[in-house]
């Protein structure tokens, strides 16, 4: 289970030992029994809550696993699949509750690729459910913006949605590395935005590659899906920010819908090391 892990206190590499993690100077973190390790300090943030909470986990899970979003899943597999080698190291940042994560996985598993897959969420309520989703994921309760993994350590690093360090992301990744980015696009789900708000806007969207990468491939997938029930809306919308940023009423709008017809727009790059 040490993956690439590296310590969080003094940047030493992880080993295991018995039923937990242990670097040369002797810092420990234990193996917890849900099948995750805790590599987040704590004591650095103000907060007591981390990471997306048991709802909107539970929405998210329930949503992914009705099949709406399985065309950016696909979109993801293939494009990892033309950066792939015989065996590989890949980390998935903000994984989640693993739903992309697992779905990889076995995906280049069928293709004969021995791949070494690490997830990184910093709630541990996510990586319980992706646990169990997948026994053979890496799974680490830790910051995309501090990543506890060694330097030039993965060929592939993903990420989906998810706010990472760009600088960090640079330093894990081998001279060959690949960054596969997924985000939303413009009009990505604007019908749900337009349920809520009187004026719905755009997403601003950069499809530049970051400083330090060079893009090696990008595609874009728009598409409109119909949702047909209200306990799918609703798990969609609380899997979103837009939840957290209305207030009562605007909430009981989705809630009273029944049906809702909706954009999906993603962009997905492949951002090459230089």
């Amino acid at each position: 289970m040490s993956f690439n892990f590296r310590c969080p206190v003094c940047g030493g590499l992880l080993e295991k030992c018995d039923r937990a993690l242990k670097c040369k100077n002797n810092h420990c973190f234990d193996l917890a029994k849900q099948g995750y390790v805790n590599l987040l300090q704590s004591q650095k943030s103000s907060k007591k809550r981390h990471g997306d909470d048991a709802l909107m986990v539970q929405a998210r899970k329930d949503f992914l696993e009705k099949g709406y979003y399985s065309l950016l899943c696909n979109g993801i597999i293939e494009m990892i699949s033309k950066y792939s080698k015989p065996e590989m190291t890949v980390a998935d940042l903000g994984c989640g509750e693993c739903w992309y994560t697992a779905n990889i996985y076995n995906s280049l598993s069928e293709q004969g690729i021995n791949a070494e897959i690490c997830g990184i969420d910093i709630s541990k309520q996510a990586l319980i459910y992706g646990a169990k989703r997948c026994s053979e994921l890496h799974l680490a309760v830790a910051s995309t913006a501090e990543l506890p993994l060694a330097d030039n350590s993965c060929d592939i690093v993903i990420s989906v949605f998810a706010p990472c360090s760009e600088n960090e992301i640079h330093r894990v990744l081998k001279s060959d590395g690949v960054w596969i980015k997924a985000f939303p696009l413009e009009r990505h789900l604007m019908g749900l935005k337009a349920a809520i708000y009187d004026v719905p806007y755009e997403n601003k969207v950069n499809r530049n590659a970051p400083e330090g990468f060079s893009v090696g491939d990008y595609t874009e997938i728009k598409e409109t899906i119909c949702i047909e029930n209200s306990e799918d809306i609703m798990n969609l919308f609380k899997m979103t920010p837009y939840y957290y940023k209305t207030g009562e009423s605007d909430q009981q709008k989705i809630a009273s819908l029944n049906i809702l017809e909706t954009e999906i727009e993603f962009g997905i790059g492949a951002f090459c090391k230089v």
